[in-house]
């Protein structure tokens, strides 16, 4: 029986050829700059049917170092701006990433289909502004629904000055990260600017190097006195302490989100956070139980001030490092890193720690420490499973504790939110033998 066809309906073979005819076709890397199609919209506004063509004019383009232009579409701010492209494969969560300090230089294309589509709003921040250097999207949100929402991301990314694109192939340029390791891109609105000139920006700039801790930290000493609210509380030992404020933790701050900070709160944690060049001798006059090495964006070989000041502060308390901080202390410990080729964004990556327990975690982050090159002494306590880097180590005889990512899992999983239980734990063996 032949294949009935409804109204509005293409049929399957019909419509396979129709996909395969919009599919981006990858652009080889070429000496001049050429043009990649640009993914349409399904949606068309009435308005944008004026010049005859059933789809908006491209007013913004994505260039990157290979000689690739990727037309589409400005949301946000307007400009030209620079910066390391990353792909990020959360299924949610973009207002955090936008929030996280650790992604200040960075140009992130978020793999999901549409974003913008909950809003954002005042209780999802994990700092005070947003320090992504450029948002790119295969379809922004035409509509918010979200009780939380108080503002379009559109409107929130032009108060913030980020500049933003969508409709552009998104899959395709994953795939090129992907297969050539992450590329510098530029972001731009200005017609007058040629491709070449933009590619020319493009090769001269590099984020290696590059000190991005000092851009994103703390100017001042500050305490922190806020938990996780009770409506979001799952950990049992979290509901116990919080409030008890048993241990002092003075946290480093390299771009630390806050999050990790409600974290440890929740945990009987009281918190003083100091900016990243802090000297070590100030931080162990402030007697503290445990120090914590935070999360932060770029080159951890740019910031030998930070390892020098772990360096100072190892074997004499408690000490954990997250991100930035497990890179930092992978230094401080003897180690040295690296630059991964498109490194872990995203929050479905399997991790296997000490005793074989597998988590999913969070992760953001393009440099790794390099197991290799560390001491005997120190071991490694966890392995990411998509590629067998390090993601974890520990340093007994120096009351150190590292992951390689986000235990407070803001957007993620809640897999790892016992290493804070360890930290805690840890502080807690260490008042022992002090007492």
């Amino acid at each position: 029986m032949a294949a009935q066809t409804f109204a509005g309906v293409v049929p399957t073979t019909a419509r396979a050829r129709c996909l395969s005819s919009r599919r981006a076709t990858s652009v080889a890397p070429l000496a001049a700059p050429v043009r990649a199609r640009r993914a349409r919209s399904n949606i068309v506004e009435v308005s944008a049917v004026k010049d005859g063509k059933p789809w908006k004019k491209s007013d913004c383009r994505l260039v990157l170092e290979d000689g690739s232009v990727w037309p589409g579409q400005a949301f946000g701010a307007k400009g030209t701006v620079l910066g390391e492209v990353v792909f990020n494969t959360s299924l949610t969560g973009y207002q955090e990433i936008l929030t996280d300090p650790s992604y200040a230089g960075q140009f992130v294309l978020f793999t999901c289909p549409e974003i913008g589509n909950v809003g954002i709003n005042a209780g999802d921040m994990e700092s005070t502004k947003a320090h992504m250097g450029g948002m790119l999207v295969r379809h922004l949100s035409l509509s918010v629904s979200n009780y939380r929402a108080t503002m379009d991301l559109s409107t929130y990314l032009e108060q913030q000055n980020v500049v933003g694109i969508s409709d552009i192939d998104t899959r395709a340029i994953t795939r090129r990260l992907r297969d050539t390791g992450c590329l510098n891109g530029v972001i731009t609105t200005d017609s007058a600017k040629t491709d070449e000139e933009l590619v020319t920006m493009c090769k001269a700039w590099t984020i290696v190097g590059k000190d991005m801790i000092s851009e994103v930290t703390s100017k001042e000493t500050y305490e922190w006195s806020e938990a996780t609210d009770a409506e979001w509380e799952w950990s049992g030992p979290a509901k116990t302490s919080t409030g008890k404020d048993q241990y002092h933790v003075v946290c480093y701050d390299f771009g630390i989100k806050q999050n990790i900070m409600r974290r440890l709160k929740s945990f009987g944690c009281r918190l003083t956070v100091v900016p990243a060049n802090t000297p070590a001798e100030d931080v162990l006059a402030m007697n503290p139980d445990g120090v914590l090495f935070s999360n932060g964006p770029g080159d951890p070989s740019a910031v030998p001030y930070a390892v020098q000041n772990a360096k100072a502060i190892l074997g004499k308390v408690p000490v954990f490092g997250i991100c930035m901080g497990h890179q930092v202390l992978g230094q401080a410990f003897g180690g040295e890193t690296f630059k991964m080729k498109f490194g872990h964004h995203g929050g479905n990556h399997p991790v296997r720690g000490p005793t074989g327990r597998v988590e999913i975690s969070a992760q953001n982050h393009n440099f790794a420490v390099d197991p290799a090159t560390l001491p005997k002494e120190v071991k490694v306590s966890h392995i990411n499973l998509n590629d067998g880097t390090c993601a974890g180590m520990v340093y007994k005889e120096k009351m150190a504790m590292t992951i390689q990512y986000h235990p407070e899992a803001s957007p993620g999983p809640h897999d790892s939110d016992p290493c804070f239980e360890d930290f805690v734990a840890m502080m807690k063996e260490h008042a022992k033998v002090e007492a």
